[in-house]
C-alpha cells in the first residue's frame, strides 16, 4: 500500500458506523483551515473520484460552492453550466444524475470550528454547517483538523512514521506531499524523515545528480523547474554541499567541484564515473581559476583542473618532438622517462574524455620503446622468426595502438617523432638483415614447386583476409579468445613478392593447380592445365567447383558440410587508402572479421581457418624513398618491381615464387619505390613476409549462434523425452545437478537428438524422483546449446 492509497482508506473509514445504533452517514467533510492539502487536491481527485471540493464553481473538475455541494449530496449534479444562481437553483433546464457512493466534501480554509459556530458562520458555508450532525468529519482522535504533519507522525489514524518536528521539515512535507503519495508506506517505516528527506524527494532523490545537471545546464536546469522544486534544490543544495545556487552562481559551484573537498569529492567522483553525461562542465571549471602550481604539484592536487592536464599535454607534446635529436637508445630511455612522468593522467577523467591523449599513447610508446631494444638483427632465420614470433610482433602492435590514440594534428607530429625516434631504426635493421641473409641462403616462404601440405579436414572452411598482418592477426585471435572461441595460430611464410596477386593464390586449397608465366609484370599466375587467367574470379570458381569447393558469397554462411573458401575484411584496401590513418579503424575491421568467423562456427562449421596474402610495413610520414629509375622497370610497385631484360641495376634481385626463373626486384631496407608511402608492401622484411594463421573453434564455454528451442519434455517414471527444434544438428541430451558441470550427470548416457528432433534419457537412481535438476542439450563439442530446469519424474520446476 502506498501513502495515496493509505490515506483514500482513511478517508473512507471515517464512514464506519454502526448499524445497530446509527445510521449511514450521508458525507464525509474534510476540513483544511490552513489549506495544507491544497496542493495536491487536484492529484487526490484523479484517484479518488468521490472527492468534492468547495470553492468557484467548476463542475467539470469537481469543484463549486456550499449550494453546489448539497445538489451532489442530494444525489444530483447540476450540469449545465450556468444552472447555479446565488440565491437558489433554476430547476426548469436542471439536468439530474446520480452520484456514486458517499461523496467527501473538501473545505479548503475551513475548519472544524467554523462550520460549529452555526449562529456567526459565513453566509457561504452556512449550506454545509448541518452536514457536521447528518456526516461525518474526517479528524484526528483528539478532534482536531487533519494536518500533513500530523497525518504523517500520527499512530491512530495516520501513517506512525518518524517525521521530524522542525519548522524546516514541515514546511518541506508542504512542498514535496505530491511526491509523498507515491511512496510505499513499508518503505517509509523506520527511515526518519526529515528536511533533507522531503527536499531531496521533491527534487528526484539524488542531489548529487542534480547539483551536476545544473552544472552542466546552467539556467537551463532552473527553467525546467517549477517555484517549489528550484526552492527545494537551493535549500538541498545549502543543506547538502553548503552552498546556494541562487546567491554563489555557476563559476563558484565549478571551483568547489574542482576541488572536490568536503561533500564535493562525491559529486567529483559521480562525475568521473560519467564525464559525458556532463559535457559542459570541463569548460565551465576552465572558467575557474586554477590553485597556483608548487614545486610538488602533480595530478593528486591539479588532476581535477582541465588546465593543469592541458598543460601536461602541451610539455609532453615538445618532449616527444625533441626526441628527433637523440639517438634512438637515448630515445628509448627518454621515453621511459615520460611514461613515469604521465602514466597517471591516464586515471584521470580528462582521459576518458579524449583529452590525453599523449599520455594514453605513451603507454604504447613505452612498450615500443622496450621491445625494440633487443635487435631482431642477429643470428639466423631461425633466430629472428623466433624472436619476431615471440616479441617482435609487439612492436609493430604498439605503433598501432599508439596512433590509434591520436586526437589533433599537433598530437600525430609528437606520436610520429617517437615513432621515428626508436621503430624505424629497429624496423630497418631487421629488415635489411633479413634481406641478407635470404640474399646469402634460401627464402624460407619457398617457391610453388614445394611440397603442397593442402591437407583440409570434413567441415573446414576457409577464411581469407586480405592484408592480415602478423600483430593484426594477433590481436584477433585475442579478441577471438575472449568471446570462448579456441584459438590455434600458426606462422608462415608468404610467397614473394609479398603482394596480393602472388599471395592469394598461394593461400588457395587449390593451389597445386596454379602455375605462373615467364614474363608475366604483375605476378599473377594462372590456372595450370589451360593457362587461363585467374583475374575476375570466373576461372578460380571452376577451379575450386571442380575440385570440390564451394565459395561463399559475402553475406553466405554455408551449412558446414563439406568444404568451403569466403572472405571478409578490407584492412590492404583501407591501409593503401588512410595510410597511418588505419590504426584508427583497425578495430572496427577487426569486428567485421570476427563477426564472420562466428557466424561460420555458428551455421555448423566445425572450424574456420583464417589465411592471408601478406602484411604490410606503416611508417607515419612515408617510408625513405628509393631511386629506381623508369627506363629500368618493366613494371613497379612500391617495394617491388620487373626490370626491363638487359637492364643493369644494383637491385637484389629475387625468385618470383610461382615462376623461379623470373627475377623480381625487391626495395632495400624499409624503402619504397614511391615517395611518400605511409603504407605499403611487396618487398622483404618481417612484417610483410611473416604472417599468422589462426585455426578457430568452438571452445567449450562458447554458445552457439544457432537458435534451439525445448519445446516438449515428458516424464514416465524415470525417462524424460525431450523435443527440440531449431538447428539441432550433431545435438545430443544429459540431465545434470549443475548444468555447466558435465560431471554430475545423471544419466546412464547421454543420447543423440534424432532427425525429428527428439531424444531420451533414463536418469539411474530412482532415490531422485523429485529433485530439481536441469535439462542440457550440448553439441559435438561439449559446449551448451540450451538448458531447461525440470522435476525428475514430472511436475512443475
Amino acid at each position: 500500500m502506498n501513502v495515496m492509497e493509505h490515506l483514500h482508506k482513511s478517508l473512507r473509514d471515517a464512514a464506519l458506523y454502526n448499524p445497530e445504533v446509527q445510521v449511514a452517514p450521508f458525507c464525509i467533510l474534510w476540513p483544511d483551515p490552513d489549506r495544507q492539502w491544497e496542493r495536491v487536491i487536484s492529484r487526490l481527485q484523479i484517484e479518488i473520484p468521490e472527492l468534492y471540493v468547495l470553492g468557484d464553481y467548476a463542475p467539470d473538475n469537481n469543484r463549486g460552492p456550499a449550494i453546489w455541494l448539497r445538489c451532489v449530496l442530494a444525489k444530483t449534479f447540476l450540469l449545465e453550466k450556468g444552472a447555479f444562481d446565488p440565491a437558489g437553483v433554476k430547476e426548469s433546464k436542471a439536468t439530474y444524475a446520480r452520484a456514486d457512493g458517499i461523496p467527501i466534501f473538501y473545505l479548503p480554509g475551513v475548519g472544524r470550528q467554523d462550520l460549529r459556530a452555526v449562529e456567526s458562520c459565513p453566509y457561504e458555508l452556512k449550506p454545509l454547517a448541518e452536514l457536521q450532525y447528518r456526516g461525518v468529519i474526517w479528524s484526528q482522535h483528539n478532534a482536531k483538523d487533519w494536518t500533513l504533519f500530523a497525518y504523517l507522525k500520527s499512530n491512530q489514524g495516520g501513517l506512525g512514521l518518524d517525521v521530524a518536528q522542525d519548522q524546516g521539515s514541515k514546511e518541506a512535507i508542504g512542498m514535496a506531499f505530491s511526491h509523498v503519495l507515491n511512496e510505499e508506506t513499508e518503505r517509509l517505516k523506520g527511515k526518519r524523515l526529515d528536511k533533507k528527506y522531503f527536499l531531496t524527494l521533491l527534487t528526484g532523490g539524488d542531489p548529487v545528480r542534480d547539483i551536476l545537471q545544473w552544472l552542466d545546464q546552467g539556467e537551463a536546469f532552473q527553467a525546467g523547474l517549477d517555484e517549489v522544486q528550484w526552492h527545494a534544490f537551493v535549500e538541498v543544495c545549502r543543506s547538502e554541499f553548503q552552498f546556494n545556487p541562487a546567491k554563489d552562481g555557476l563559476l563558484a559551484g565549478g571551483e568547489k567541484l574542482a576541488r572536490g573537498q568536503g561533500p564535493w569529492q562525491l559529486a567529483w567522483k559521480r562525475f568521473c564515473e560519467a564525464p559525458k553525461g556532463y559535457p559542459a562542465i570541463p569548460q565551465l571549471i576552465r572558467r575557474c581559476e586554477m590553485p597556483p602550481l608548487e614545486l610538488f604539484s602533480d595530478e593528486s592536487t591539479h588532476g581535477s583542473w582541465p588546465q593543469w592536464n592541458e598543460e601536461r599535454e602541451q610539455n609532453l607534446t615538445k618532449d616527444l618532438l625533441g626526441l628527433a635529436k637523440y639517438p634512438d637508445h637515448e630515445a628509448r630511455k627518454k621515453i621511459r622517462e615520460f611514461e613515469k612522468a604521465h602514466s597517471a593522467r591516464r586515471h584521470l577523467v580528462w582521459a576518458g574524455l579524449g583529452e590525453a591523449g599523449l599520455a594514453c599513447a605513451l603507454e604504447h610508446l613505452a612498450v615500443l620503446a622496450h621491445v625494440t631494444e633487443i635487435s631482431l638483427a642477429a643470428g639466423g632465420l631461425d633466430d629472428i622468426a623466433r624472436g619476431y614470433e615471440t616479441t617482435g610482433w609487439q612492436a609493430d602492435d604498439a605503433v598501432m595502438q599508439a596512433l590509434s590514440c591520436v586526437g589533433s594534428e599537433s598530437q600525430g607530429e609528437a606520436i610520429f617523432a617517437a615513432i621515428e625516434a626508436v621503430y624505424k631504426p629497429w624496423l630497418e635493421a631487421s629488415a635489411s638483415c633479413l634481406q641478407k641473409m635470404v640474399a646469402d641462403s634460401v627464402y624460407p616462404g619457398g617457391d610453388c614447386f614445394a611440397a603442397f601440405q593442402g591437407v583440409y579436414e570434413e567441415g573446414e572452411c576457409l577464411l581469407f583476409v586480405d592484408g592480415l598482418r602478423f600483430d593484426t592477426a594477433k590481436r584477433l585471435g585475442e579478441q577471438l579468445e575472449v568471446r570462448g572461441l579456441g584459438v590455434t595460430e600458426r606462422s608462415k611464410w608468404v610467397p614473394l613478392p609479398s603482394v596480393t596477386a602472388t599471395g592469394k593464390p598461394a593461400a588457395f586449397p587449390v593451389r597445386d593447380k596454379i602455375k605462373g608465366l615467364a614474363g608475366n609484370s604483375e605476378f599473377e599466375p594462372s590456372v595450370a592445365e589451360t593457362g587461363q587467367s585467374l583475374k575476375g574470379g570466373y576461372h578460380l570458381k571452376k577451379l575450386m567447383s571442380e575440385n570440390g569447393w564451394r565459395i561463399l558469397e559475402r553475406m553466405e554462411t554455408g551449412d558446414g558440410h563439406g568444404n568451403a573458401w569466403c572472405e571478409v575484411g578490407d584492412i590492404d584496401h583501407e591501409g593503401h587508402h588512410r595510410g597511418w590513418k588505419l590504426a584508427m579503424h583497425l578495430d572496427t575491421l577487426l569486428g567485421e572479421i570476427r563477426d564472420r568467423i562466428q557466424a561460420l562456427l555458428g551455421a555448423g562449421w566445425k572450424r574456420v581457418r583464417v589465411v592471408t596474402d601478406h602484411g604490410w610495413l606503416l611508417l607515419p610520414g612515408g617510408l625513405p624513398k628509393i631511386d629506381l629509375p623508369a627506363p629500368l622497370a618493366d613494371h613497379k610497385w612500391g617495394r617491388c618491381a620487373v626490370l626491363k631484360p638487359g637492364a643493369v641495376s644494383d637491385e637484389r634481385l629475387f625468385p618470383w615464387y610461382w615462376n623461379p626463373e623470373q627475377d623480381v626486384a625487391l626495395a632495400r631496407g624499409i624503402c619504397c619505390y614511391k615517395k611518400g608511402e605511409e603504407y605499403t608492401h611487396g618487398g622483404l622484411s618481417l612484417q610483410e613476409c611473416l604472417t599468422l594463421e589462426l585455426t578457430v573453434t568452438k571452445g567449450k564455454n562458447q554458445l552457439p549462434s544457432a537458435h534451439v528451442e525445448v519445446t516438449d519434455v515428458v516424464w514416465k517414471g524415470l525417462r524424460c523425452t525431450v523435443a527440440v527444434e531449431g538447428d539441432f544438428s550433431g545435438g545430443r541430451l544429459d540431465i545434470r545437478r549443475s548444468a555447466g558441470d558435465e560431471k554430475t550427470t545423471l544419466v546412464m548416457s547421454v543420447k543423440p537428438l534424432k532427425e525429428s528432433g527428439k531424444a531420451s534419457v533414463v536418469v539411474e537412481n530412482e532415490d531422485l524422483e523429485g529433485e530439481a535438476v536441469m535439462i542440457v542439450l550440448i553439441d559435438e563439442n561439449g559446449s551448451p546449446m540450451a538448458q531447461l530446469s525440470t522435476i525428475i519424474g514430472g511436475g512443475e520446476a
